[in-house]
Parts: structure tokens; sequence; C-alpha cells
């Protein structure tokens, strides 16, 4: 793209997409305003600005990104750097309906390589495009449709086929429906997800009275008592994080639900924003309550568009009841929509990208309790963590601590797909097995891997699947539950063709900030090419092994740190690419 962009002029529907966003130009002239402080405060909605224009015209031109740059007075180098960070914005013409097809792990179990390749075949150029994991796997092979126009619409198909591309928002039940067991997942299937009556008929809200009640402190008191480590995969302690934000005089303080589940092969967090939206709203006024956090964003991955529908309408319902505030307590709550972009699942990236910036990840220290989203003290929390801080408040902190095991408590969403006879999510008590969860979803009789905690995470052999699903029992055996991924591969699996899209992820979804990830994503892709076509390089297991040792010591993020463990883990476990070739 030629970067003259204040040459450029946008369409109208171009400059009408933007001024939705941003609201008219203050000039009357004409000529949108430049200058001032307000102008500049409003950079953080450069995103929001981009992504309508996108929806609107289904590409950002340079008349386009010219007049946001106007509006926003954002230098054009910036926002350009911006716009083509995220794969969900298109810097070139494309059709207004697209296709974006899974290729990623679990769909390419079920031919979502071919059917991708096929409607490539028979679309008009640009009409399909390859996507990373959509968070479908349950449902693979799986596709996201985008239409843009003047009423754009959105919308996830899963099982996609060259047949069935067309909304559907029906739901599969989950495998556990009907169990007394459920607690996180208890109202899905059965709430109307669409109507707060329902959610309070359900016990909804009661957790929000119960927490005014207690007061900020106590209910941080019950978070730590609880010992509520993070499920996002850090497993930070979330009461210690929340105990450190309450405390901190600076103001305003914000609270931040990371809601980019972008890890392949994860959807739990979908699953609960698009059947329970209530209970993660309840949950984030919940803990925005005892952190004295005055605004909250829910920042959303962009292929999610039911839950986007659906939190958007629970917040406008909660507002209009009253449920946003409270003693002393008022809470404003803004969805954020994502554009495609992994990395923005680490917290700091995702403040960037709240913040009007690429998604790139921050040094640390500073942490975020102390600097986090525009330079304040934050909260960040994934959707599942929060939710769990529901049972928390409503039954006390000692009584959470009961259930699961001392050094992991309550329960845990596992999302579990591959070659297994009920693929969905599940919720175990922390303390079952690998084994007990494979056996409920009946795994295959000859299994060759399971793949846990996600691309990010560790490939298992079949006689490891004893393992207790706690985090002090992974860590025994080298292994994480990560965010909760179960990917199972029977011994028809071709677990080559699935490391070389592990790495392909990771180079494809590495920021570019730091060295030790920008070369060392490539450098592992370009080894394992080596290996699978049996052109092996000197000692090529070696390479790796020196490869993920640097990408652990010396990359900025978890992206860099983690991208070889599920590739070190296959090699040295399963054998795959023994003597140089797969086995």
């Amino acid at each position: 793209m030629d970067l003259r962009l204040l040459v450029a002029e946008p369409s109208e529907a171009e400059r009408d997409a933007v001024d939705s966003v941003l609201g008219p130009p203050a000039s009357t002239n004409g000529h949108a305003a430049h200058g001032g402080h307000e102008v500049r405060e409003q950079r953080h909605l450069l995103l929001p600005a981009l992504r309508a224009v996108q929806r609107r015209a289904g590409w950002v031109s340079e008349g386009a990104l010219a007049y946001v740059c106007k509006r926003l007075t954002v230098p054009p180098a910036e926002a350009y750097g911006v716009a083509s960070f995220y794969a969900l914005l298109a810097l070139e013409p494309r059709p207004r309906r697209v296709v974006h097809v899974c290729d990623d792990l679990a769909c390419r179990l079920v031919g979502g390589v071919e059917l991708c390749e096929e409607l490539e075949r028979r679309s008009p150029p640009g009409a399909v495009h390859a996507s990373p994991c959509l968070g479908l796997c349950d449902r693979a092979p799986a596709a996201l449709v985008t239409v843009a126009g003047t009423e754009p619409a959105e919308w996830a198909v899963a099982p996609a086929a060259l047949d069935r591309l067309g909304p559907n928002s029906k739901a599969p039940p989950l495998p556990q429906s009907g169990s007394r067991e459920l607690r996180l997942l208890r109202r899905v299937g059965v709430a109307d997800p669409t109507s707060l009556d329902d959610y309070r008929v359900h016990g909804g809200y009661e957790p929000l009275r119960r927490a005014f009640e207690l007061g900020p402190e106590s209910v941080v008191a019950a978070v730590t008592e609880a010992k509520l480590l993070g499920r996002g995969g850090a497993a930070f302690p979330t009461g210690r994080k929340w105990d450190a934000v309450a405390r901190n005089p600076a103001r305003p303080h914000f609270l931040v639900c990371n809601a980019d589940e972008s890890e392949p092969g994860t959807f739990k967090d979908r699953v609960l924003m698009e059947q329970d939206p209530f209970a993660v709203l309840e949950a984030v006024t919940v803990a925005a309550y005892a952190t004295g956090c005055e605004r909250a964003y829910l920042y959303v991955r962009g292929e999610y568009p039911l839950a986007h529908e659906r939190l958007e309408h629970a917040i406008a319902q909660a507002r209009a009841a009253g449920l946003l505030e409270g003693p002393d307590f008022r809470l404003d709550v803004e969805i954020r929509i994502g554009a495609g972009a992994y990395i923005c699942g680490e917290e700091t990236a995702l403040f960037e990208s709240i913040e009007g910036k690429r998604g790139e990840p921050r040094n640390k220290p500073p942490f975020p309790v102390d600097v986090g989203l525009f330079g304040k003290p934050t909260v960040v929390n994934n959707v599942e963590t929060l939710v769990n801080v529901l049972e928390i408040v409503r039954d006390g902190g000692a009584a959470f601590a009961a259930t699961g095991t001392a050094e992991s408590t309550g329960t845990r969403l596992f999302c579990v797909s591959g070659h297994v006879e009920r693929p969905g999510l599940y919720e175990l008590e922390f303390g079952a097995t690998l084994r007990d969860l494979l056996e409920l979803a009946g795994g295959p009789a000859r299994l060759q891997a399971v793949l846990l905690g996600g691309a990010a995470g560790t490939f298992l052999r079949p006689d490891e699947v004893d393992v207790p699903l706690t985090f002090e029992g992974t860590r025994t055996i080298g292994a994480t539950l990560g965010s909760g991924v179960v990917m199972v591969f029977d011994e028809t699996a071709d677990l080559a063709d699935t490391l070389l899209r592990i790495a392909a992820f990771f180079r494809d979804e590495s920021c570019g900030q730091c060295v030790p990830c920008r070369v060392g994503t490539v450098r592992q892709e370009e080894a394992l090419h080596r290996l699978a076509a049996g052109r092996a390089r000197g000692d090529e297991r070696a390479t790796l092994d020196e490869l993920a040792q640097a990408m652990r010591d010396a990359s900025i993020c978890g992206l860099g740190q983690t991208a070889a463990n599920a590739v070190v883990s296959a090699i040295d476990r399963l054998g795959v690419f023994a003597n140089g070739s797969a086995q």
C-alpha cells in the first residue's frame, strides 16, 4: 500500500462508518477537526473505527485510513502499523462476503484443509481465507462468514460444509447436560441466555447482592481464602492480584475481562459468553466492586460474533435494571472486539490493543496491578476465572477451597476435541485423571497421543493418561493444563503434519517485537520442514533444542517462551521425526 494517505479521500460509506464510532466531526466546514487534548484522548477508538470501516466496506482503503488519521490526529505510519497488525482487517480490496475456514489442529483432523481448498476453487478470488482456530473445535470443521455493507453480518458455522455455510446460532447440548455435578456450566442449556429474568430465576445476581452485603474487603478475602488460581494458563493467585489493585491508591482502577480466547483447541470462554452471558457480566461486576474499579472492558476475540451479541444484550438489560451499581459503586462496562491477533491474549498486549496501538506485549515490571491499562492499576482475569467468583461469594471461600485438591481448588473446564465420540466442554472437579475424562468423552480404542494445554501445551503418551488433572499433577510430568485443551489423536493422525501446523501458527502469530521469538519461530518451522522432507542438516534435534532454550529464556512474553513446548514434547515423548523422518 502506498502511504501517501492524507491525499486519498474516503467514500461516503467509509466516512459514515468512522463517524458512527467517533461521532460527527467538530468542524462545520466539511473537514475534520485537527488537534486538541480531547481528540488525542480518543486514540483508544482507533481499532473500533478501523473495524467499523472493515464491516462497512469489506476492507480498509487508503482514503478510509486517511480519514481515521485526521479524525484522531494519529500519524499515518502508526495507524497503518495498527491496521496491518490484525488478520481480520484487510488492506486490499476483498469481496463483501468472505468465508474464513479453519485449517488449525482440530479441523485438520476432519477435513478442514480440504474444505478450504475446495471452497477456494469454487469462489471468486479473495472470497475464501484459511484461518487459525475459530474456537469451534468440538464441532469441527468450522468457518466464520463475514458480510460487509450497510447492515454488516457475521456468523460462525460448525460443522461447515460446501453446502452448509448459512447462519445457525443453535448450540449443541453439553456432553454432561443434566448432571448435578456441574457448577460453572449448570445454567448452560437450561436458562435462556437472552433473558435477565430467567437468569435470576436460576440464581443469578444473588452473588452480587451477597457481595454488597459483605463489602469489598471481605469479597477479596473470600477469593483469597478460596485459593482460586487463574484459569487462563498462568495460574496466578486471583486473590493476590485483586488485593494488590484494591489497595493501590492510584486512581482510576480498571478491570479487563480477557475474552480473547485464541489458543488452538480452546472454546470454554466462548460457551460461557454465548450460553451464560449474564453470569460473565455479574462476575465482572463483583470483581470491579471488590477492587474499586470504575470501568470494565470485556475484550472479546473478533471471531466470536454470537458472544458479542449476547454480551451487548446482557449489558443493556443489566444497565436498565440498575444492576451495574450498588452502595457507593457505579460501573461503566464496554465491550471491545478484537480483530484477529493471538498475541492479544497476553494481558499487556491486550492493553495496547485497547489503547489503539499494535498488540505488542510490554516489558514487566511494572506489572498491571500498578501500571496497567492507560497506565493505571488494572485487574485482568479471563472468563472462566471470573465466573468461579460467583460460587465463592455465594458459598464462601472455605467451601470452595474444600473442593478439588489442596493446590488446585474448585472445578475446571476442559475443551475436548479430536478423535473422541463425544467432543465438547466438560467440567470436572480437580483431581480427576485424564483417563477419567477420556472415558467420559469416549476416547479412541487405539490412542496415539493427547495434546494437553493447546498449541503452547504438551503432548502426552498413552501411558501417561493416569495423570491427575491438577496444576501440581501435570507439573510433576513436565506438562501444563494451560487453557484446558484436551485434543485427542488416534493412530490415524499425522502428527508430523500437526507439528508443522503448530510451528506455522506460532510463526504467523508472533508479533515480531523481540528477536528470539521473531527469528526463533521461523527457524523452528524451517527445521521441522527439513525433517519432514528427510533433508536434515546436521543435528536438527540439537538445533531445535537450542532454539527452544533461546525462546524460553529471552522472549518478552509467553508466546515465544512456549512456542516450542509442543514440538519438543512430541519429539521427546512420541518419537516424531525420529531418524530424521516422521513416525
